[in-house]
């Protein structure tokens, strides 16, 4: 694919190139900045690429997928304000390729399943941000899509629609759709993605699974100390292996390690330190991963 998109000055993508396998979820993520949502418009032919080639293949012999095959979830709010939410649904639904009678019942189905079946003759300007993102979601998979792309799909979201959210994901996925989503939120899209790519400065920083990222990005793992209270960081703060240590009620200390070499000599400062109850070593996370591979190098200004 091997895409190339230019703005003035500013190369936004510079020779990115991936393949998303049917029915995966694929996790498209980077600093701000990076090239994420410029891909995305390309991938949904919003953009043209400067050079490089987007093939799919959903159907055989078609180049590109019809409106009825696709949804998408823009990172900004695009929402009719002065339509009642239920008819703003359907009539996504119809622009999709329902027949009307069809998307009324797609979109009463789709606000039920996101918590806003009591809602469905109000205004969006009337929701809170969080459920006007769960609307918007409704509206682009009422027509149940075969490949979906969510920009920030957990913008505005609290904790318990996170978890909406990701259910709904899984259940996409366990029907076959296809699902590429671009997410700041690592701790949420390590749960739910299959493959994931890590764009910075419009390039492939990190591609793949997590189990394969971790394999390849060696980041020192974490320690959760449990030891007799008060648990008070500073014996393993000051040293030379250990990168930060925090501790606080409930007898832990949380130590990251600057490198895993470090591991042996920072365990036994622990057990000089303190009266030892329980080590807990912690894989690297997603953004621990993401971290060392582009924190240093991200755009001025960006954000995980």
């Amino acid at each position: 694919m091997s895409l190339v998109k230019q703005f003035g000055p500013v190369r936004a993508v510079d020779g990115l190139g991936f393949e998303v396998a049917r029915g995966e979820i694929f996790a498209l993520l980077g600093p701000n900045g990076a090239g994420k949502t410029t891909t995305l418009r390309m991938l949904l032919g919003i953009l043209r690429p400067d050079r490089g080639e987007i093939r799919y293949a959903l159907d055989a012999g078609a180049r590109w997928p019809l409106a009825s095959q696709v949804g998408y979830l823009p990172e900004e709010r695009d929402l009719f304000r002065e339509a009642p939410v239920g008819r703003t649904v359907a009539y996504f639904g119809v622009l999709r390729g329902l027949d009307r009678r069809a998307a009324d019942r797609a979109a009463a189905a789709w606000l039920e399943r996101v918590g806003l079946a009591d809602r469905a003759q109000e205004r969006p300007d009337a929701l809170s941000k969080g459920n006007q993102q769960k609307v918007q979601l409704a509206a682009a998979l009422v027509h149940r899509p075969a490949l979906a792309f969510l920009d920030e799909p957990f913008s505005g979201l609290d904790p318990v629609n996170q978890e909406l959210f990701l259910d709904l994901l899984r259940e996409m996925r366990a029907t076959g759709t296809t699902v590429v989503l671009s997410a700041h939120q690592m701790a949420l899209v390590e749960r739910v993605a299959d493959r994931i790519l890590v764009v910075n400065r419009g390039r492939q920083a990190l591609s793949g699974t997590l189990p394969e990222l971790r394999r390849r990005h060696r980041v020192a793992p974490r320690l959760r100390l449990l030891v007799d209270a008060p648990a008070d960081p500073a014996p393993l703060a000051r040293h030379p292996g250990v990168a930060r240590a925090t501790g606080g009620e409930g007898g832990v200390v949380t130590v990251e390690l600057l490198d895993e070499e470090a591991l042996g000599e920072v365990l036994a400062a622990a057990a000089s330190a303190y009266r030892l109850r329980g080590i807990h070593a912690e894989p690297p996370s997603l953004h621990d991963i993401y971290l060392h591979a582009v924190g240093a190098d991200a755009p001025e200004g960006s954000a995980p």
